[in-house]
């Protein structure tokens, strides 16, 4: 077992405090948006070895795949650390993104590879060849948007904005044709079919309107949003969705006035999650955090595909490749929860999943920063679900990580990285350390997804 030193990304979008807050030390002075635990190239964690010295998570586990991930780990990943966990705290919104699939990382990191485009320029869009799919734990209340909303909702958003706009203008043009195209063959919803059926024309009429967005000049994306700032506070209907519309405007606007993303919002999900609700982010999946501190893991890569609120490079040629343009509910991920009072988190990954860790105090109901359903435990120890090779973050107090060979103590803040070899594992509280708390130790767990025998889980 190896202590970690982690990379924090300065991002602008980043909270100044929340990270720090988190984990107990003081703040940077400047936003600190993502802590990267992992051994992704771009920012391995530093390892703290035994005589001083320090290395790369990913040099280390180079240095000896087999032992350290364990053989079928290994060989199924490439002698490679498949995920990556990251404490990431939205102090602004992030950019409309979306993650491709595997075989289109490698097509498209082969691809620039080949034609000599530098990994670290500004306008590639492929750093790596895998693909990265995702989750999100939140951990105080949590805002973003998920994949496409209900048709009917979408063109009942841009009807309704289309209303707000003077006549003949460029912007009630664009408002009321991405209303029309929406309309289009797109498939009915209902309470019998929230989504509506998928079909071709239903997908192309939402990729026309989704494409028409992009492309959208500043000076109509200003209007539409100036015409909407008007009325923001003032709307008023049953179901609250024109208020909604006029609140999401309103807060993207501000933060990034002008850009077509703000326009392109209202396609999408609003998503509010509340501490210890997650989300899981599959391939072609576009979607944006708006603000909120979580837990968040993923494959190992750090391949972006942007499409508004940015400054960045946005290659809409790419992009529209890469979305899958069908409307669905945001994809909730609920606990598992196991008879060894382990706590799961299991998205339909092969490279990872999370376990939540609420640690010594028994009589916890489970409510509080960080906690999951009514009815989570909080036990005086836990065992670590290992499918190989497991990274530990300790957030709220210290624990102890205990193996047959070995015992590491981790400060609270801190991390480490636990070898396949090392089991069986077993996480307490370290009541005695100077980062003790008096309340319940909140810690979490990634390690290599797989299945879990239906024999150990049981109901929350």
């Amino acid at each position: 077992m190896y202590l970690l030193d982690n990379t924090l990304r300065p991002y602008a979008w980043g909270s100044e405090h929340a990270i720090a807050e988190l984990l107990g030390r003081e703040p940077s002075g400047g936003p600190e948006a993502e802590l990267w635990v992992g051994a992704h190239p771009g920012s391995p964690s530093q390892v703290l070895l035994a005589d001083g010295s320090r290395c790369g998570l990913d040099e280390l586990i180079g240095s000896d795949p087999e032992a350290l991930l364990g053989p079928v780990v290994a060989a199924r990943f490439d002698g490679r650390l498949p995920f990556l966990l990251k404490v990431l705290a939205a102090g602004s919104a992030l950019s409309l993104q979306v993650h491709p699939s595997l075989e289109q990382a490698a097509a498209g990191y082969d691809a620039e590879e080949a034609a000599g485009v530098p990994r670290d320029a500004p306008h590639r869009n492929y750093r790596d060849r895998n693909h990265k799919p995702e989750m999100i734990f939140a951990l105080t209340p949590f805002e973003a948007l998920c994949g496409f909303r209900p048709l009917a909702g979408a063109r009942a958003a841009f009807a309704f904005l289309a209303g707000l706009v003077d006549a003949g203008t460029p912007a009630r043009e664009l408002l009321d044709a991405v209303a029309g195209t929406l309309g289009e063959d797109a498939a009915e919803t209902s309470a019998e079919n929230p989504t509506g059926d998928v079909a071709a024309p239903a997908s192309a009429a939402l990729q026309s309107a989704f494409r028409r967005l992009l492309e959208t000049p500043e000076d109509v994306v200003t209007a539409v949003t100036t015409a909407a700032g008007g009325q923001h506070g003032t709307a008023d209907d049953a179901g609250g969705s024109r208020a909604g519309t006029l609140a999401t405007v309103a807060e993207l606007s501000r933060q990034y006035p002008g850009d077509p993303g703000v326009l392109v919002a209202l396609l999408l999900n609003r998503v509010s999650l509340q501490p210890g609700q997650a989300l899981h982010l599959p391939a072609g999946n576009i979607h944006a955090y708006l603000g909120g501190l979580g837990i968040e893991v993923m494959a190992s890569s750090d391949n972006v595909l942007r499409g508004g609120l940015t400054p960045k490079h946005v290659d809409t040629g790419e992009l529209l490749d890469t979305v899958v343009f069908e409307p669905l509910a945001p994809p909730a991920l609920e606990a598992q929860f196991t008879f060894l009072d382990q706590e799961l988190y299991r998205p339909p990954f092969d490279e990872f999943l999370l376990q939540r860790m609420l640690l010594g105090d028994p009589a916890a109901d489970g409510t509080g920063t960080g906690s999951a359903a009514e009815g989570s435990r909080a036990p005086a120890h836990c065992p670590v679900l290992q499918n190989g090779p497991v990274v530990v973050l300790a957030v709220s107090g210290a624990i102890l990580l205990d193996t047959p060979n070995s015992s590491l103590l981790v400060p609270r803040g801190g991390s480490a990285f636990v070898a396949a070899s090392e089991a069986p594992l077993l996480a307490r509280p370290a009541a005695d350390h100077d980062g003790a708390t008096d309340g319940p130790v909140l810690a979490f767990a990634v390690t290599v997804g797989g299945d879990v025998p239906t024999a150990m889980t049981r109901n929350s």
